[in-house]
């Protein structure tokens, strides 16, 4: 019988146990610097228009979201079982960050608090081993050392069912070094933060007095007014050959996950704002890094959903009691997970098609990765006038 306590073999299990739920699933093998905004061919009629807080007519750098009823999830042939069905829900009006949180943002708020994120801290077993198969041995204590994931690439095309061959733990990976020791943040201040967890956000969101918004409200802001569209631009991928997220681009990268040696394994986020805004002048809503949301993760819940409203809309649904996730082979079913949303600049139509409004996933809530960060919302009351319109 095999032994975890070697600690590469235990750090391996760990990387495939950390990112099973966490960047999406294979979909050829598993399925079932412009700020201007694009035309409105491309983003649709706007129903309301764009309103930006200035800090005295609302929060200062986000954007007015109306609320207002729509249909969440997708029955599109790209949607996974996950998105499926859609159902009728509908939001109260809130503020929303026009982007990620940044690393010049977090790092006022570590500066000021003398925060230390999960990353920087000895793992909890505890915590930890829920995410492991049942039964896997305590590793011993040299083993528990602070880091997170990281991308690291492959050489050449690989059997994407195994997520430990381009990911993997490295000690000393955080916030400040996303890629480990050698790798930082220098130059990056407007770059969306990364390896935070789903407790760090929450830590920050205190600080500034917001929240995290939940997964309805999430997605009904990604949208931007276009019900139903396949992307939060519209339903072209790239209109007008412009590209309009950052994602991985195999006409221009190659094939996922193979990195050039060279380059280093060089995909990663960049700076907020680089593509158009969407309806409601938010930036960023899919592709760049995945976003933490409020709710537990139900791979079901929106069956759950739709027979819990049938043909009537679900005001404000805050998401499940508890977490389900079968698909995760790795741990047991009910293993804490929070929702994720958005995708990242990992995302391609090989294998994660998570740059849509629908995707989602589940995430360990205190595993930090170099493609998740987030966002925040206020329920500041609103405002009569548009302070900042853009379309």
């Amino acid at each position: 019988m095999k032994t975890w306590f070697s600690r590469g073999s235990w750090i391996g299990l760990l990387a495939s146990a950390a990112v099973a739920g966490a960047v999406g699933y294979a979909v050829a093998a598993w399925l079932g610097d412009s700020q201007q905004p694009p035309s409105r061919a491309v983003l649709g009629p706007a129903k309301n228009p764009v309103v930006i807080g200035d800090g005295v007519h609302g929060p200062r750098d986000m954007a007015w979201i109306p609320g207002g009823e729509f249909l969440m999830g997708s029955d599109h042939k790209m949607a996974q079982a996950n998105e499926r069905p859609t159902h009728k829900v509908r939001v109260h009006g809130f503020w929303m960050d026009r982007t990620h949180v940044t690393n010049a943002q977090f790092r006022a708020f570590v500066e000021a608090k003398g925060y230390v994120t999960t990353a920087e801290r000895k793992p909890d077993w505890e915590t930890l081993r829920v995410q492991l198969p049942p039964g896997t041995p305590r590793p011993p204590d040299e083993a528990l050392v602070p880091g997170a994931l990281v991308f690291i690439g492959t050489e050449q095309p690989v059997d994407l069912r195994d997520v430990s061959q381009w990911w993997t733990f490295v000690p000393g990976a955080n916030w400040k070094a996303p890629r480990g020791p050698g790798s930082s943040i220098e130059g990056k201040d407007n770059h969306p933060v990364v390896q935070v967890s789903y407790e760090d956000a929450l830590a920050y969101a205190n600080w500034v007095g917001k929240r995290l918004p939940t997964e309805a409200e999430w997605e009904f802001a990604a949208r931007g007014g276009l019900e139903q569209a396949t992307y939060t631009w519209g339903e072209e991928y790239q209109p007008g050959g412009q590209m309009m997220a950052n994602i991985w681009e195999p006409t221009r990268q190659g094939k996922f996950p193979v990195v050039s040696p060279k380059a280093g394994g060089a995909a990663g986020t960049l700076r907020v704002g680089t593509f158009p805004p969407n309806g409601y002048g938010l930036v960023d809503m899919t592709g760049n890094a995945w976003q933490w949301t409020a709710d537990w993760y139900r791979s079901d819940y929106f069956q759950l959903q739709k027979v819990k409203g049938g043909d009537a809309a679900i005001a404000d649904p805050r998401g499940p009691d508890d977490s389900w996730d079968p698909e995760d082979q790795l741990a047991i079913a009910s293993a804490p997970r929070r929702v994720i949303r958005g995708g990242s600049f990992l995302c391609n139509s090989d294998y994660c098609l998570s740059y849509r409004p629908s995707a989602r996933r589940g995430n360990d809530p205190f595993n930090p990765m170099n493609h998740i960060g987030f966002r925040l919302v206020s329920d500041a009351p609103p405002v009569t006038r548009a302070l900042s319109a853009s379309n």
